[in-house]
C-alpha cells in the first residue's frame, strides 16, 4: 500500500490512481476481512481524500457501521434527488444518529437544472437515463470533486452486471473502493442482526432495493434483488457506476424521431 501511494503525484491536483494500484490493494487485502481492511486504510491515512457514498437503501446499514466503527469521521454523501422515498430520508436522520456518524454530507441537483430539463418533474416516466443523469450522476460528480477515493456499497451478489466485483477498482483515476464486494446476502443478515442495526422501513414491504421512489417497485419472490429498479427498461444501473457516463441529461432533441412522453 505504501508503495502504492507514494506512486501518486500529490503535486497534481487530480486522482492519479492506475490500475497497478488498484492491483496491488486487492492482492494486499486478499482474504482480509472488510473491517480490518478498513482500520487499516484509515489509520494509514494514505489514500488522500476520501469519502462514503450511500444511497441509505435496505443494506446501507452494514457499510456504514463498518465505516463510523473504523473512523465516524469519514464522511458520508447522500444524493438527494428530490425523489426519494419519505421513508429513505427518514431512515438516512436514523442511521446517521444512531451509528454517530459525524461527517454527514447531502447533495442535491441543480435548481436551475432541473428547471431546464425537467421542469415538469416526469422525465423518469419517457426517459429514466436523462433523469438519472440530471438528478443523481452530476450531483455525486460535484461531490466527489476534489477526492481521491470513494467507497461503494456495490456487492457482486446484487446482479449479473455486478458479478466478480473487485475490493478496489480505478474510476476516472479516482480510487473506487468495494469493501462489501464479496458478501452474499447470508452475510448482511448475520451483520444486521450481530449488531442489531435497523432495517430500511420500506424493506419489509417487498423493497428490495430502494431508489427513487417513480423508479422502484417491489420485488417478487424468485427476483434479482434489484428486479424492482425500473422495472420494464432496459436499464439496471443509474449511472454512477458506469465509467464514462455522462454528467448531464440528454434534451428532448436527442430523443428517438416521433417518441411521446409517457404522461
Amino acid at each position: 500500500m505504501a508503495e502504492a501511494a507514494r506512486n501518486i503525484d500529490r503535486i497534481d491536483t487530480g486522482p492519479a490512481y492506475t490500475q497497478a494500484d488498484a492491483d496491488a490493494l486487492n492482492l494486499r487485502f486478499s482474504g482480509v476481512d472488510a473491517a480490518t481492511m478498513l482500520r487499516a486504510l484509515f489509520a494509514e491515512d494514505a489514500l488522500g481524500k476520501i469519502a462514503v457514498v450511500s444511497s441509505f437503501g435496505t443494506e446501507s446499514a452494514v457499510l456504514l457501521h463498518l465505516v463510523a466503527k473504523a473512523d465516524p469521521n469519514i464522511p458520508v454523501v447522500f444524493v438527494d434527488t428530490l425523489k426519494m422515498f419519505p421513508e429513505t430520508l427518514a431512515y438516512r436522520d436514523t442511521l446517521t444518529k444512531v451509528l454517530g456518524i459525524r461527517n454527514s454530507e447531502i447533495i442535491r441537483p441543480k435548481p436551475e437544472v432541473v428547471a431546464d430539463k425537467d421542469d415538469t418533474g416526469l422525465r423518469w416516466s419517457y426517459d429514466p437515463d436523462g433523469c438519472c443523469d440530471i438528478r443523481k450522476v452530476e450531483p455525486l460528480a460535484r461531490a466527489k470533486n476534489g477526492l481521491d477515493a470513494w467507497i461503494s456499497g456495490r456487492k457482486a451478489f446484487q446482479s449479473v452486471t455486478r458479478a466478480n466485483l473487485p475490493r478496489f477498482e480505478v474510476e476516472e483515476g479516482r480510487l473506487k473502493i468495494n469493501p462489501l464486494g464479496d458478501w452474499v446476502k447470508d452475510d448482511l443478515e448475520a451483520y444486521f442482526a450481530e449488531h442489531d442495526l435497523p432495517r430500511h422501513p420500506l424493506e419489509s414491504q417487498g423493497y428490495l432495493s430502494v431508489g427513487c421512489a417513480p423508479c422502484t417497485s417491489k420485488v417478487k419472490p424468485g427476483e434479482d434483488p434489484r428486479a424492482g429498479r425500473w422495472r420494464g427498461w432496459d436499464k439496471t444501473e443509474c449511472g454512477i457506476h458506469a465509467p464514462g457516463a455522462p454528467e448531464t441529461g440528454r434534451d428532448e432533441d436527442d430523443l428517438p424521431p416521433g417518441f411521446e412522453p409517457a404522461f
